[in-house]
């Protein structure tokens, strides 16, 4: 699966290269609007900056940081959603420093990842804000690290600044924290050259390089696609980034489609369970003076992508004027900066069903969709800008379309590896195709397309119709008696069985017992019903014969438990490594466990 296409002019090495270039020829264009909702039924309090004013503090703020620290330190970014988020960000990279995207401290269920992230970054200079300097002092007083408040800054810091050192395009930029879903975080060193690729190639794979766009974002920027969807996208194109905060969102997800709304064109991206939260949240009333007709596209990037759930968002708002063909199903993973695949807008995207039997032995053979037992997934578009090939992880042999096997990935995108892991950087980075060598001597790696070192994703899946299908994630593969089961698709099963079952907030996966495998589902209930009211009992009979009736297994535990107690990552995805170990450390026997 390739997909090339020619450069965006002009052509820079590093995002604040792009920066400057728009404040010299369009300074007063508008560049960067944070709404804020200060308020519960804030309308929002817009904050702009120009390309001349965005320019000008990320000189101060690269000013600032360089007196304190040498070129190629490590800067943490404790600072909210915001603009001085973006201005921390960008200084950092003009100063020739790498910047460690993180959050201020109290993200709720996401304190022992930020200590471990800050120990393992080592940052010698720590940016947040003045509402937050206090306790991310407090945070970092034990390691002597220097705090400053970016807000603080003065733009007279800019004054005749410039950078000590030329910018180099394979220089790290920035440190990417994974969002630990399967294992403990780790630092994705992306460089400059990079993110200013992968900013390429989702501008082009969504169409943005030819047309015009707004890039309207709630995700939070240290995550991977809020990064380069709302930073190094529009820096790369000039185009307005409009941000608001995640919570704002979660309080009150009305609010992104206003901001859809209000611009034309709009683009933007939001894991599945948004749509859901919109098409079950967003009232009538709320409905009314809203006007979707001129979204551009709708990115799903979540795992796993529902048709189900692109049903119900447009059938919720299809009165508002949103049309099927605005949503793109996409893949991607920090390790390749964010974005590797992509269904296109304007055209329908792809559904399959298949076998599931066939599946679990890893062949996608089609079948009814209205057989209860097929798997209903979707097409992921094709690659933007890189290579992608299928290949059975055990013998590093490439797969046929059709067939089952680990995701590889290639590309001017692909990271550098781990910081300070090389073992699990050449695990990882350095794959090569077991028939590599015979290519090589034989003079056709290139025309084979298999050449060279790959990025194993340990992501499942295969091509149907030239599209990319994600079938799950190898590490989270429960295996009974030697038959394949993804969790995703048995925790779909669950949710569907039952109302009180909390949607997207469970977690199946396998634990060892005496007999081989056991599957477990911990699930959280509905906020809207007190455990106190759901017959339990019930409930479990409910989806242990729906889940034996569709995969032919046996539940072995089912947990019912209370809403946020099943532990999600840092980019809002359950994670099942986490569940399955405090389940097996007894940190849910006080649960309702059937």
């Amino acid at each position: 699966m390739d997909n090339r296409r020619p450069a965006l002019a002009p052509a820079f090495r590093t995002l604040p290269e792009y920066v400057r270039h728009w404040a010299e020829t369009t300074p007063d264009r508008r560049a960067l609007t944070f709404v804020d909702h200060p308020a519960p039924n804030s309308r929002g309090v817009h904050r702009t900056l120009t390309w001349r004013r965005l320019d000008l503090r990320i000189r101060a703020v690269a000013a600032r940081l360089a007196a304190e620290t040498e070129p190629g330190s490590r800067v943490a970014l404790l600072c909210p959603q915001g603009t001085d988020y973006v201005t921390a960000f960008l200084g950092a990279l003009a100063a020739g420093l790498v910047a460690v995207p993180l959050y201020p401290p109290g993200l709720p269920g996401q304190g022992d990842r930020l200590s471990a992230v800050l120990t393992d970054a080592s940052p010698s200079v720590v940016v947040t804000t003045s509402h937050h300097l206090a306790e991310v002092s407090e945070l970092c007083a034990n390691a002597q690290t220097k705090v400053i408040a970016v807000d603080q800054v003065p733009d007279a810091a800019a004054d005749g600044w410039r950078a000590s050192v030329p910018p180099d395009a394979e220089a790290v930029a920035y440190l990417q924290y994974t969002s630990g879903s399967t294992r403990t975080p780790a630092g994705v060193e992306i460089t400059h050259a990079n993110v200013v690729a992968n900013a390429r190639q989702a501008l082009a794979a969504y169409g943005a390089d030819t047309h015009p766009v707004t890039c309207v974002g709630w995700l939070p920027l240290y995550h991977d696609m809020g990064l380069v969807l709302s930073v190094a996208a529009p820096v790369v194109r000039g185009l307005l980034s409009v941000l608001m905060d995640p919570v704002a969102f979660l309080h009150e997800p009305v609010r992104w489609l206003r901001l859809l709304a209000t611009h034309q064109r709009a683009l933007s991206a939001a894991p599945n369970f948004a749509y859901d939260y919109c098409a079950s949240t967003v009232t009538e009333a709320q409905k009314a003076d809203l006007r979707l007709d001129g979204v551009f596209a709708l990115i799903n990037g979540s795992e796993p992508v529902r048709a189900g759930t692109a049903d119900r968002f447009h059938g919720a708002f299809a009165a508002q004027g949103v049309v099927p063909e605005t949503h793109c199903p996409s893949y991607g993973l920090a390790e390749a900066t964010v974005f590797v695949s992509a269904a296109r807008p304007g055209k329908p995207f792809g559904r399959f069903a298949l076998d599931r039997d066939a599946l679990a032995a890893g062949k996608a053979l089609p079948a009814r969709p209205d057989d209860p037992r097929a798997v209903l997934l979707v097409g992921c578009g094709t690659p933007a800008g890189q290579r992608v090939r299928i290949v059975d992880p055990v013998t590093r042999v490439a797969l046929e379309e059709g067939e089952v096997g680990e995701i590889w990935v290639q590309g001017p995108n692909v990271g550098r590896g781990y910081r300070n892991q090389e073992r699990e950087t050449q695990g990882v980075f350095g794959a090569v195709f077991a028939d590599a060598d015979a290519d090589a001597d034989a003079g056709a790696g290139a025309a084979t397309g298999r050449g060279g070192t790959w990025l194993r994703t340990g992501d499942l899946g295969t091509v149907l119709d030239g599209q990319l299908v994600v079938t799950g994630r190898l590490k989270d593969l429960i295996v009974v008696d030697g038959r394949n089961h993804y969790p995703q698709d048995v925790e779909a099963t669950a949710q569907d069985a039952h109302p009180a079952v909390r949607r997207d907030r469970l977690a199946a996966f396998g634990v060892q017992g005496g007999s081989g495998e056991r599957v477990v589902v911990v699930a959280e209930h509905v906020r809207n019903v007190p455990l106190a009211d759901i017959d339990v009992p019930a409930l479990v009979r409910t989806v242990r014969a729906a889940v034996s009736a569709r995969h032919g297994l046996r539940l072995s535990d089912v947990v019912l438990v209370a809403p946020g107690t099943v532990p999600r990552t840092s980019s809002g995805k359950v994670s099942r490594a986490l569940t399955r170990e405090r389940y097996l450390a007894g940190a849910y026997a006080a649960g309702a466990v059937g």
